[in-house]
């Protein structure tokens, strides 16, 4: 049986605009970046493994999303195989330095798409 929060989150997944979207699978990834930080840091590595699975999955659907006729899509697809790569060393390795160059990495993309969602720049 769904709780109110599961309905919540699907009724926002199905009502949102792709531009949504997009931002909702970003901040996804942030979370599981997080999340797998977060689990490194307790030394439970198959939580770790799950998180970073998850996130990679995330990049790797913008990847297939991508319209390789727009010419920057090129440059986004080499930025997210370097974040996917970097999500696939940081799970191997447990570096979490790598990890967090990752997070970097993801946070910059979401906060420009959010700022092109909204027209507004912050400094």
């Amino acid at each position: 049986m769904y709780n109110a929060s599961q309905i919540y989150q699907t009724n926002a997944v199905q009502t949102a605009s792709p531009q949504e979207l997009s931002l909702m699978l970003y901040n996804g990834c942030l979370k599981f970046i997080k999340l797998a930080s977060r689990a490194l840091e307790e030394k439970n590595i198959e939580q770790k493994h799950i998180h970073l699975v998850k996130a990679q999955a995330i990049i790797t659907q913008f990847r297939i999303t991508l319209d390789m006729d727009i010419p920057i899509s090129k440059d986004l697809d080499a930025l997210y195989m370097f974040i996917n790569e970097k999500l696939i060393e940081a799970n191997t390795t447990n570096n979490q330095e790598t990890l967090a160059l990752a997070e970097d990495l993801v946070r910059e993309l979401r906060d420009t798409w959010k700022t092109m969602m909204t027209g507004t720049v912050t400094v």
